[in-house]
């Protein structure tokens, strides 16, 4: 559904400069963004997927993944399609990757913020997650559902390429709970090449996040070949321990998809040194994704296991101030 865009002024020539992510794309009239969802129309610029919900889901918290932000609990996920990066490897590039040209993709259900909001009440979620694409390129429909999942006592999750301006994260920070952030690679020609983006902004976008008080989770999928070096690795723990010790690192295994599929999957031994590598940065909580593996929090202080996870559920050993039973250390994340 067309609807008026938030975070854009109006240039000369009837043209538009989009303020909403770092691309800060100049649109002439009828011309889309990188996004593919937001178009110059007549000296105004559009949102092309307000409302058009792709996919609508109730996944546990921790498929974000956000392991320390209440755990164990529900999040009503949404989508639309687009994205504002064109990452190779994207898995879920069905739907991030389809544009406004491609009908035959546009299988979307419209929608109210005030039914999204309903839906999560009614399926007892604790919040609500923008995932799957990236919700900064959906931001209106994003905003209006934050604000009153705010007042129906609901938190709110962006899981995003950190690709968005700072005026963006400005208008959102009141109402948004917690991040999963990908940082993709700490290669500028990796973001230029095989992402069609910029690393800086999305490093800002971590900074201001966890500035703001916004619970922060970073992912980095480890393609092999492209950004598993040793080096670049320490370079990415360095910069999120640098930032706050605290912040958990996701550290995910790649499978072949999309314009990778002639790639190999990461071998476990590299999730392994990555996880070495964290911890000798100072990183407090490490997880490898997509191994099958247990990821269970552990006190980065004793090393008692304060938060079991398992397919039967998420038990929490915390005592009643978040901390560990066995040495009293505070263990960061929002718990309940």
């Amino acid at each position: 559904m067309k609807h008026e865009a938030m975070l854009y002024q109006k240039t000369a020539h009837n043209n538009v400069q989009c303020l909403l992510c770092a691309h800060r794309c100049s649109l002439k009239p009828a011309q889309f963004g990188v996004c593919g969802v937001r178009q110059n129309i007549d000296g105004k610029l559009y949102s092309d997927v307000y409302g058009e919900i792709i996919a609508a889901h109730i996944d546990p918290i921790e498929k974000k993944p956000l392991y320390h932000f209440l755990p164990g609990s529900a999040s009503y996920s949404i989508a639309t399609r687009g994205c504002n990066f064109q990452c190779g490897f994207c898995q879920n590039w069905q739907i991030s990757q389809a544009r406004h040209e491609h009908s035959g993709l546009r299988h979307s259900t419209r929608t109210t913020p005030e039914v999204i909001v309903a839906e999560a009440v009614r399926n007892k979620c604790a919040s609500i997650a923008y995932t799957y694409t990236e919700p900064t390129v959906y931001f209106e429909f994003a905003y209006d559902t934050a604000r009153l999942a705010r007042e129906a006592g609901l938190a709110n999750v962006f899981v995003t390429n950190g690709f968005m301006s700072a005026e963006t994260l400005e208008t959102i920070a009141p109402f948004l709970d917690a991040a999963n952030v990908d940082l993709k690679s700490f290669n500028k020609d990796f973001y230029l090449k095989i992402c069609k983006g910029e690393l800086q902004p999305v490093l800002d976008t971590i900074r201001a996040m966890n500035a703001a008080n916004v619970w922060v989770e970073v992912t980095t999928l480890i393609v092999p070949g492209q950004n598993d070096s040793p080096e670049e690795l320490s370079e990415i723990a360095g910069f999120i321990a640098a930032t706050d010790r605290d912040i958990p690192w996701h550290v995910n295994r790649f499978h072949p998809d999309y314009q990778f599929t002639d790639s190999d999957m990461t071998p476990i031994a590299t999730l392994y040194q990555a996880r070495t590598i964290a911890e000798k940065a100072g990183l407090r909580y490490v997880y490898l994704g997509n191994t099958g593996e247990r990821a269970d929090t552990r006190c980065s202080f004793c090393g008692t296991t304060v938060v079991n996870r398992s397919y039967s559920g998420t038990e929490l050993k915390l005592t009643p101030s978040s901390e560990c039973p066995s040495c009293g250390a505070a263990i960061a994340g929002i718990w309940k």
